[in-house]
């Protein structure tokens, strides 16, 4: 599969590979936003604006590019939410490849799901959703201006076995991030063994603009490195973990010893 091609895409069938030829040379593109209109005259809506919609189970793609071409998103700005890539299957892989948008780039929104050597780029929030994902030696590259955020945990629930780990990852790029904000009373996001530049905000991680949330979110860090891993301004709401990263450092995380054959 060598080709660029701009197209929505989506896929409903279990047992679906994508192969590319390389990220730079097989690329599915749109230029959805969630306050694009479609053809009876309603906002699409986030859900919506995704370049490329997996909605089935054991789906496994590498070496391709899922991108949202719509223009970047100002801080604030309402209904600019631009979806590269929405995953709502379980059992799902990607490897070596690549997501690109701005604003809510990959909706990671709900399954299990397993990313190896893949690069994710956006400013606000661009990992979102209530699935439960391994991010193992991605680069999380920003382009954001101003502020954003890295990931955004949808769990609303302490009995939700969803959240997001990041495992020897690298953070490249712009602006001043949060390495996660609580979407969900229960959020569960945690980097271990990560390079984070200097592009983290001191404070880390956000409640939301609700302080309740912070009795009851899981924002973690594990043995991290760069400039950006001073734990010393964090909120005193997020943790330092030690053996309590254990069950977020491996691919039992996603039990992914049941259904990954790598």
């Amino acid at each position: 599969m060598g080709c660029r091609e701009k197209v929505r895409v989506p896929i409903t069938k279990p047992f679906v590979s994508l192969i590319g030829m390389g990220t730079g040379r097989t690329v599915i593109t749109w230029n959805s936003r969630a306050s694009d209109l479609d053809a009876s005259g309603h906002q699409v809506g986030t859900l919506n604006s995704a370049s490329v919609a997996i909605e089935a189970d054991y789906f496994c793609a590498s070496h391709i590019t899922f991108e949202n071409s719509a223009p970047p998103a100002p801080p604030g700005a309402v209904g600019q939410q631009a979806v590269a890539l929405r995953l709502a299957g379980d059992k799902t892989m990607l490897y070596r490849c690549r997501v690109l948008g701005t604003q809510d780039t990959l909706f990671d929104n709900m399954g299990r799901h397993y990313f190896y050597n893949c690069d994710i780029q956006g400013s606000i929030d661009f990992i979102f959703g209530n699935a439960r994902s391994l991010f193992q030696g991605c680069t999380l590259h920003a382009v954001a201006t101003t502020y954003g955020a890295i990931a955004a945990s949808q769990r609303s629930s302490a009995a939700d076995d969803s959240g997001f780990s990041f495992v020897g990852c690298k953070l490249t790029g712009s602006g001043m991030l949060y390495l996660g904000r609580a979407w969900g009373r229960y959020a569960r996001v945690v980097y271990s063994y990560c390079d984070l530049s200097g592009i983290v905000v001191p404070q880390g991680w956000s409640d939301w603009g609700d302080q309740s949330r912070t009795k009851t979110v899981l924002f973690g860090e594990y043995s991290c490195k760069g400039p950006g891993a001073s734990t010393r301004q964090r909120v005193p709401w997020s943790r330092t973990l030690t053996y309590e990263a254990q069950p977020f450092l491996g691919k039992s995380f996603i039990n992914g010893e049941e259904w990954l054959k790598l």
